[in-house]
C-alpha cells in the first residue's frame, strides 16, 4: 500500500496594502527623493551645487556611522581602513575586503566628481550614488549584512542613492 502524496498548497494570497507594507523602506525612500526630482533646480549653478553636495556625502556611504566634510571623510575612510587591515574587524577579512574596495571605489568617484568641470563631475558623482544603491541591494540579494546594517536601512538606503544618482544625471 503506498501513501498517497498530498497536493502541493496554493499560494497565501496576501491584500495588496499588506505587500506595500513590506517595502515600506522603498515606499519612504521614493517619497523622500521623487519631490526633489520632479521639483529640481536647473542651470550651472543648481549642477555644481548638486555635485558638490552629493560628491561630498558619497565617501560616508559604504561607511555608515561617519559625519563630516569630503576631504576629512576620504582621511576618516583611509583611517577606518588602516586600522580594519592593521587589527582587524568583527566581520571577518572577506566582509572588510568587500567594504574597502567599495569605499575605495566611491571615495575615487566622489573625489573626481568634485576636481573636475561640473558638466562630467555630476555625471562621476551620479555614478556613484546610483553604483551604491546597486551595491546595497547586491548586499541585500547575497545576504551579507548580518550584524553590519538592518535589512530595512539596506533597502532604503539603496532606493535613495539610485533616486540620487538618477537626479544630478539626468535631471539637472
Amino acid at each position: 500500500m503506498s501513501a498517497a502524496t498530498p497536493a502541493p498548497a496554493a499560494p497565501e494570497r496576501r491584500p495588496p496594502f499588506q505587500s506595500v507594507l513590506r517595502r515600506w523602506p522603498t515606499a519612504l525612500a521614493l517619497v523622500l527623493t521623487v519631490p526633489g526630482m520632479v521639483t529640481g533646480g536647473s542651470g550651472d549653478t543648481a549642477v555644481a551645487d548638486s555635485v558638490e553636495m552629493y560628491g561630498e556625502a558619497l565617501p560616508l556611504l559604504p561607511l555608515l556611522d561617519v559625519v563630516s566634510q569630503s576631504m576629512a571623510l576620504t582621511v576618516i575612510a583611509l583611517i577606518v581602513l588602516v586600522l580594519g587591515a592593521v587589527r582587524g574587524t568583527p566581520h571577518g577579512p572577506v566582509t572588510f575586503r568587500i567594504q574597502a574596495a567599495g569605499a575605495f571605489v566611491f571615495c575615487v568617484l566622489a573625489l573626481a566628481g568634485l576636481a573636475v568641470d561640473p558638466d562630467l563631475g555630476r555625471y562621476l558623482v551620479a555614478a556613484g550614488w546610483f553604483f551604491h544603491g546597486v551595491w546595497d541591494f547586491a548586499h541585500l540579494k547575497l545576504d551579507r549584512l548580518d550584524g553590519i546594517v538592518a535589512r530595512a536601512f539596506a533597502e532604503w538606503c539603496g532606493v535613495i542613492d539610485v533616486c540620487v544618482g538618477i537626479e544630478p544625471a539626468f535631471l539637472l
